[in-house]
């Protein structure tokens, strides 16, 4: 029976496959979950239509599989066969480069399209490469590829020492190898040793490369943050700021935030300024339908807080902030942060957001150029509040609090005057907070 990767939601044509709850041999009841499935919207699992065994695996772990596709075979009810440990990965008994499962109705190797381009590529045979599940990948080639040696082959009439080189496997090298005359080596040679050096007493030999697996979230993040680099036209400004007031708002505002069960840090000062800046330059509050050749600028105001998880960095969203009290933000950012640290947030605590900040917080750093959320076209990076010597406006020195924050806005949307336009707003509410008491936090 063929399992099908189901329609997960509404205009979802492809999921990942993230992780194989059974594998080939196993027996999995009815509505039993049987793999973990990765769309752009959400990570779902996928249940098993029926009680059925696992004959074979089609879609391994990593790959991007299209709705409707074939992505495991299943024998239902309890007389399944366990064909599917035939083609199980090879112990570590076997040899490197077994020979690799054959598709006798076809005659050929099973293999995917990529790892054929890059055998071929390789000039490496692929019926001599050790597959997994009954195929190969392009990961298996490259395994294989790095046991490969470059030989010398003759082409025409070039000189041996114009000859180019090619990949060739264990099998062709050895049998060049055996087809050459045999050279005694010269009797004043010196002869290198064959052995590696043993490691000096008290130094312990290298640990081993680690491999995690690109995929999942991992590789949806890095997707993301690939499209915005090579679609949006970065720039970033940057600005220091005197943060002195702001300090001082917030320690008396602690007291009383604590009292309302409420932790209040710099962050919802920082959201409330954004949101000032917004309003008065809404270009940076915008985003760009290329496909319909417009700017759309954006009425609401909802603020992307980017979070640091196991999984990487996720971007929970702080709905019409603007709509909100002080408090209500920073208990918002708390709630948020911890669901999508716990990976509980839902799709819609993640998406919409119409601008962002991602700070440092105790790291802090000088500056930073941030890869905007895209289709935002701006993004602001918070660095940490240090003290530091400041000129008053009487040109005396005194001890006050300064922070850097570094703006990074899409040049095709918003130009230079506007961007550090935009940030001398922000600038200017953290400055002086008794503006933001006033515009009604």
């Amino acid at each position: 029976m063929e399992f099908k990767l189901p329609a997960i939601g509404e205009g979802v044509v492809e999921g990942e496959i993230v992780r194989w709850l059974k594998k080939p041999g196993d027996r999995v009841a009815a509505n039993e979950p049987l793999v973990e499935v990765m769309t752009d919207k959400a990570t779902v699992e996928i249940p098993a239509p029926q009680d059925a065994v696992v004959e074979r695996i089609v879609s391994d772990e990593g790959v991007i599989a299209a709705v409707g596709s074939v992505i495991a075979i299943l024998t239902a009810g309890a007389g399944a066969s366990m064909s599917a440990k035939s083609v199980a990965t090879p112990t570590n008994g076997s040899t490197p480069h077994a020979a690799a499962p054959i598709d006798d109705a076809r005659g050929k190797v099973l293999a995917t399209p990529a790892a054929r381009v890059l055998a071929r590529d390789s000039g490496i045979d692929l019926s001599s490469v050790a597959g997994d599940r009954g195929r190969i990948t392009k990961a298996h080639v490259e395994l294989a590829r790095g046991s490969y040696s470059a030989t010398p082959v003759a082409s025409g009439r070039t000189a041996d020492s114009e000859r180019p080189t090619i990949l060739t496997g264990p099998r062709e090298a050895a049998a060049e190898s055996s087809s050459r005359p045999t050279e005694r080596p010269s009797s004043t040679a010196t002869q290198l040793p064959t052995t590696r050096p043993r490691p000096r007493l008290g130094v312990a030999e290298p640990a081993p490369d680690e491999s995690i697996p690109f995929r999942g979230m991992r590789r949806k993040i890095a997707e993301g943050l690939v499209k915005s680099y090579n679609t949006a036209v970065h720039y970033t400004y940057v600005e220091q700021v005197d943060v002195t007031k702001l300090v001082a708002v917030r320690e008396q505002a602690k007291k009383a935030a604590a009292e309302e069960g409420v932790s209040l840090s710099y962050l919802p000062f920082i959201v409330k300024a954004v949101i000032r800046g917004l309003r008065k330059y809404p270009i940076v509050n915008a985003e760009l339908d290329e496909a319909n050749a417009r700017i759309l600028v954006k009425k609401r105001y909802s603020i992307g807080i980017a979070t640091a998880t196991e999984n990487g960095l996720l971007v929970p969203v702080v709905h019409d902030a603007d709509r909100l009290s002080l408090l209500d933000v920073a208990s918002e950012i708390a709630r948020l942060s911890e669901a999508t640290r716990t990976g509980k947030a839902t799709r819609e605590e993640l998406t919409g957001s119409t601008f962002t900040i991602t700070s440092l917080g105790q790291i802090g750093g000088v500056l930073a150029t941030p890869i905007l959320n895209y289709p935002e076209v701006g993004i602001l990076g918070v660095h940490a509040i240090r003290k530091a010597a400041v000129v008053g406006d009487d040109d005396q020195i005194r001890v006050g609090h300064v922070m850097n924050l570094s703006v990074a806005l899409d040049h095709r949307v918003v130009d230079g005057f506007e961007g550090a336009s935009f940030l001398q707003e922000v600038k200017r509410y953290l400055e002086d907070p008794t503006l933001l008491l006033l515009s009604g936090i």
